[in-house]
């Protein structure tokens, strides 16, 4: 009877994830505590960061089962071949306003000027030995744009994209933490006191007219991002239509949460401690630092040039923005910005660089794709 019961118990020991645990395995688990903790603890971006801490939890539990075909190898499907972040955009899309964008379209080059810190962190991960495809996937997450790092990752860098998505995400978690500080430095305190005019109407044909005429170019420009910006664009149809409001309601809601809840969770499942806990995943994570910090000081400092150049219009807080961290980069701006000047309101001002960045760092993906196009499968 004693050896039948020590023969049982030594059966449920190996087949428990118990025998396989490692060190490694331990790390990783702590991680994914740690992240939970400052998701609903700190409260930084909970709605991102609790299913990726959660889901680096489960993906260090030896012996999982996780590779057999079941809802986590479905979820590792969507992150491995680009379903979930499309879906993403066309949630984003229906609840995007691009109407401060279309009432000051000059904000486009904002946008377009935070996109430098891609290709300084493009450049600085090939010097430290990277390829360029590894480093074209390394050098997005200065976009601060979740979906998209995650989209060119899987395309040109499968075997970096967990550290790659961690990185992306969280830095888009750590937007007010990270950005004040350096737009305090690359601005002066009197242009951050710049109180801007209210921007004009934006007419109804004009918001129905811009995402069609958006996908039709920028798809026609780079076919390869045609799914990531159509996506967004009929989401912002859905928005701005006027009788398409049932589509609109369940693309900003039902299906943005459960792609949301999805796409986080298979962000934490590809941190296991085998594919994470290696010197490649601390130069991405230093890297994609670099490239936040890079982005946002260049679209800071474009909005001090544009500033001179408009003869005091724009502040050049609102430059900031320009990363794709929809809205939390707008909110930083006019936070700081009325911390400076209690009478500045740059929410919507901000919001113009702000959904150019979305739409830049799709094109630098884009132009990633063309120009260095997609690892051999």
């Amino acid at each position: 009877m004693f050896e039948a019961f020590i023969v049982a118990l030594t059966s449920v020991w190996n087949d428990s994830g118990f025998s396989a645990l490692t060190g490694g395995h331990v790390i990783m688990i702590c991680v994914g505590l740690i992240l939970l903790y400052m998701a609903i603890g700190k409260g930084f971006e909970p709605l991102l960061l609790s299913p990726i801490a959660f889901g680096c939890v489960l993906a260090n539990i030896p012996k999982n089962g996780f590779e057999a075909p079941g809802v986590m190898s479905v979820i590792m499907y969507g992150i491995h071949h680009e379903v979930f972040p499309p879906l993403i955009f066309l949630g984003v899309g229906a609840m995007t306003d691009f109407g401060p964008l279309i009432a000051n379209p000059k904000t486009l080059l904002l946008g377009a000027a935070a996109q430098a810190g891609v290709f300084i962190a493009l450049l600085g991960a090939m010097l430290l030995g990277f390829n360029v495809q590894e480093a074209a996937a390394i050098g997005i997450i200065g976009g601060a744009d979740g979906p998209t790092s995650i989209y060119l990752a899987a395309k040109m860098a499968p075997q970096l994209l967990g550290a790659i998505a961690v990185a992306a995400y969280s830095y888009m978690s750590l937007v007010p933490l990270i950005q004040p500080p350096i737009m305090m430095l690359c601005t002066t305190e009197h242009d951050r006191k710049i109180v801007m005019q209210q921007l004009r109407p934006v007419s109804k044909f004009e918001k129905i007219v811009f995402p069609i005429m958006c996908t039709i170019v920028i798809s026609l420009l780079l076919p390869s991002v045609t799914a990531l910006i159509g996506m967004l664009m009929l989401g912002n149809l859905f928005k701005e239509a006027g009788c398409l409001d049932r589509l609109s309601d369940t693309a900003q809601n039902a299906l943005m949460n459960t792609v949301t809840i999805m796409l986080a969770t298979g962000t934490g499942l590809t941190m296991s401690a085998e594919s994470f806990l290696n010197y490649q995943t601390i130069l991405i994570i230093c890297l994609g630092l670099v490239a936040f910090v890079a982005g946002t000081a260049a679209g800071a400092i474009f909005g001090t040039l544009m500033c001179k150049i408009d003869g005091g219009q724009t502040n050049p807080l609102i430059g900031s923005a320009g990363v794709s961290a929809v809205p939390m980069a707008a909110r930083v701006s006019q936070k700081v910005g009325q911390k400076c000047n209690p009478a500045n309101f740059l929410l919507m001002h901000a919001m113009g660089p702000n959904v150019a960045g979305v739409i830049g760092t799709a094109v630098a993906a884009g132009t990633m794709l063309a120009m260095i196009g997609p690892v051999a499968k």
